[in-house]
């Protein structure tokens, strides 16, 4: 293909998967309020609606959101979110497909198996963050003064949990990633495992600006699944090339075989 024809490829596949995202956001957007109300429930000791009073202090209280448009904009935004969680499966698989016709067609079968495991990578690392919202709430609410009541905007709220979710579930796609660069012939598994020290400075890195929360629990629990699946990329990496030196070997060995052999021609009687 050309770099026009990859360019209209991608372009393609962009709009099927943008296609796909809005049109779950159309939907998801009639049951916004349900949405809002799941992304409220780890809160401790918040109740929608209800302000913490003087008996309640060091707790917190949901207050109304300010603005006139912020309502709409909240709604977008959890609606977006709720798009590109459940529409996983589309723009993940056009992803693929705008990667597979640069394989060998033995490679192109493992498109099922791209799909059943990218869509659960990221659901995982979005159920980590709804895990991790309760942890990161207690933690930033015990600074508040024994004295005060820390009255939390629901808008900041799910602007946090909104963008946590998105962060987390991309950041449970790196293995995947890693393994499509190996199947492509981009990336080796020996350098992959050659990047491990730079990796896990990365990645614990990206979890300390990823968390909102400064305690260290909350880091080590998005770093170390995404850790071990940078470790399981490796080792699949790894079996892959195993797999293409393999394949390739015998593929020479047939043909030093062939060339081995006397050429057919016709026999001259003696």
């Amino acid at each position: 293909m050309t770099l026009g024809d990859h360019l209209r490829e991608l372009r393609n596949r962009l709009i099927k998967a943008v296609g796909a995202i809005l049109l779950v956001t159309v939907v998801a957007a009639f049951f916004y309020k349900q949405l809002i109300a799941f992304l409220i429930d780890p809160l401790p000791g918040c109740t929608p609606g209800q302000v913490a009073d003087a008996a309640t202090a060091g707790h917190c209280g949901l207050i109304a959101i300010n603005g006139l448009l912020s309502p709409f904009t909240l709604a977008l935004k959890v609606s977006i979110t709720a798009g590109v969680v459940v529409a996983s499966p589309v723009w993940l698989y056009q992803l693929w497909a705008f990667v597979a016709p640069g394989l060998y067609r033995s490679e192109r079968k493992y498109t099922l198996a791209v799909i059943a495991v990218g869509v659960p990578l990221f659901l995982s690392g979005a159920a980590v963050t709804y895990w991790l919202l309760p942890t990161t709430a207690r933690v930033l609410i015990s600074f508040t003064p024994d004295s005060a009541t820390n009255l939390l905007p629901v808008d900041d709220f799910l602007n946090l949990a909104t963008r946590m979710v998105l962060v987390f579930g991309l950041s449970f796609e790196l293995p995947l990633l890693l393994v499509l660069l190996n199947l492509g012939g981009v990336v080796s598994a020996r350098r992959m495992t050659g990047w491990w020290r730079a990796m896990i400075m990365g990645i614990t890195v990206f979890a300390a600006v990823a968390t909102p929360s400064t305690d260290p629990l909350s880091m080590l629990l998005l770093a170390a699944p995404i850790a071990l699946l940078y470790l399981l990329a490796c080792a699949v990496a790894g079996l892959n090339d195993l797999r293409r030196r393999r394949t390739r070997g015998a593929e020479n060995y047939e043909d030093l075989q062939t060339a081995d052999e006397p050429p057919a021609g016709p026999t001259h009687p003696a």
